[in-house]
């Protein structure tokens, strides 16, 4: 009711052409319907494949002869009466100069005769010699409570058909239902029925499928990418700080309540010390979708097409909210350059003003290497609710990365003297361990013999770690980061 409201209320200005965008179209036909009958009018509507043709009552048109654009065009300027005249996928010809001619004359005589066009399609561009004779509408995306009927509705229909009670829980239902917010109706209901049919059951191993194919349906795979890997915390070793951190916020991140949400953290820190891990370890563990921003992907060598890409990113992740955007070694694209014409300050200036006033449940984790090429408006105070300082993993932190590294090879850490491992491995990212437990097993593998803690070591002595070969620019960092941020570990 409250889109038939709506839309009444765009006819009830009197604009010639309104413009609607979806991909519902029997959807918009019946709310259209609905409102000439209400209102009284006569409704037509045209495609290319049937014509012109009737929808409710009037004259019936000559569908035969208003197949081409140009031809259904005449015939609403020329010969048919006063009435709503539904287009369908027309979005193809507004760039022709005669098919937007036509479009203002028939707009222009309106006051004389009241024709009113509407552009139904799934992406209408209105041109500009007709852009203020015109209004844009669109549906309202289902709330909550029209989804938990949505639910209802397909949990009864497999019932009749299947005699079989659909199984759920109520926090599964409930992460469902914050899931679907952002699809249409005809999408929601499609993505019930698929969680149900697979096994006669709404589980929480539905969600990441669901977060897949809602995003899917976004078209934005270029410049966004959906994370289908996530992670959990018992996969992060160290961390404390950090994980606390998190689970006090967690709750509070589901509330409707937008002052009390946490909004996003920065993640500075040594290459390898796990802040990408880390990343996918809060999606992972706060069962939320994981969107990962490819920077680089995001630039365009034409005026303004970054910006809008940043936007389209930035808008589609909020249409996929609840989820965890991740920004990964942000200051490679945002960094300050003198030579890119002002392109990054502009997108910093895109993503600061998103960042203070979203509304969306978007928890933001930013992740960067190098202090020095960030814009200092992103890492003042208030930007983020914390920055958090990765740094080496400490004595008791690098025994538990060999422990999960050697677990995840199916190879039992207790049969390892893993101290020689340790005392070897000071000044070692996580990712260098895990690079010297791997070449450690192929050493084992081609000399047909057991792993053992001497395999490691010998890997070890053989590798000069970051901290090593960067290391006047990590006491840089660190000095920098004493005072400014919250140790992780």
């Amino acid at each position: 009711m409250q889109d038939l409201d709506d839309l009444n209320a765009v006819v009830a200005h009197q604009l010639p052409i309104i413009a609607i965008e979806s991909y519902e179209e029997a959807r918009a036909l019946e709310l259209l319907t609905r409102l000439a009958i209400k209102r009284t009018m006569s409704m037509y509507h045209w495609t290319l494949s049937d014509g012109l043709k009737r929808s409710q009552f009037g004259e019936e048109p000559d569908s035969e002869n208003t197949k081409k654009p140009l031809e259904v065009l005449r015939y609403i300027k020329q010969t048919a009466p006063a009435g709503l005249y539904v287009l369908c996928d027309m979005h193809p010809f507004l760039e022709e100069p005669s098919v937007v001619r036509l479009l203002k004359d028939i707009a222009l005589t309106h006051d004389v005769t009241p024709k009113t066009v509407v552009l139904l399609s799934y992406k209408v561009e209105i041109p500009p010699e007709i852009s203020r004779l015109a209004a844009r509408f669109s549906f309202k995306l289902p709330g909550e409570t029209q989804l938990m009927k949505l639910v209802q509705d397909e949990a009864r229909a497999w019932g009749r058909e299947t005699r079989q009670r659909v199984k759920t829980d109520a926090a599964t239902l409930k992460q469902l239902i914050q899931h679907l917010k952002g699809v249409t109706i005809s999408d929601a209901r499609r993505l019930i029925r698929g969680a149900i049919a697979d096994d006669n059951a709404i589980t929480e191993s539905d969600l990441p499928q669901i977060n897949k194919a809602k995003f899917e349906l976004m078209d934005m795979d270029s410049v966004l990418a959906y994370e289908y890997q996530t992670a959990q915390f018992n996969e992060v070793a160290g961390l404390k700080h950090l994980k606390q951190w998190l689970d006090i916020r967690q709750d509070a991140f589901t509330q409707e309540d937008a002052k009390l949400r946490p909004k996003g953290l920065l993640l500075l820190g040594v290459q390898g010390s796990g802040k990408s891990l880390a990343a996918k370890a809060i999606a992972g563990s706060w069962h939320l979708p994981l969107l990962r921003l490819d920077m680089g992907a995001m630039y365009n060598k034409f005026f303004g097409e970054t910006e809008r890409n940043l936007r389209d990113a930035l808008a589609l992740a909020d249409m996929m909210s609840p989820c965890v955007l991740w920004l990964d070694e942000i200051e490679k694209g945002l960094g300050t350059d003198s030579n890119d014409n002002g392109v990054s300050q502009r997108i910093l200036g895109t993503l600061l003003t998103w960042m203070s006033e979203r509304e969306k449940p978007v928890f933001m984790v930013a992740t960067a290497n190098d202090i020095q090429k960030m814009p200092p408006e992103l890492v003042r105070k208030g930007r983020f609710d914390e920055v958090f300082f990765v740094d080496l993993p400490k004595d008791n932190v690098r025994q538990d990365i060999f422990k999960i590294h050697l677990n995840k090879r199916d190879i039992n850490p207790d049969n390892l003297d893993l101290s020689a491992c340790v005392l070897f491995s000071e000044g070692f990212s996580g990712a260098e361990i895990e690079q010297a437990v791997v070449s450690a097993i192929h050493v084992a593998q081609a000399q047909k013999s057991e792993v053992n803690a001497d395999f490691i070591v010998d890997e070890l002595n053989r590798t000069q770690p970051l901290s090593v070969l960067m290391g006047e620019k990590l006491d840089d960092l660190r000095h920098w980061a004493q005072d400014r941020t919250v140790l992780a570990d």
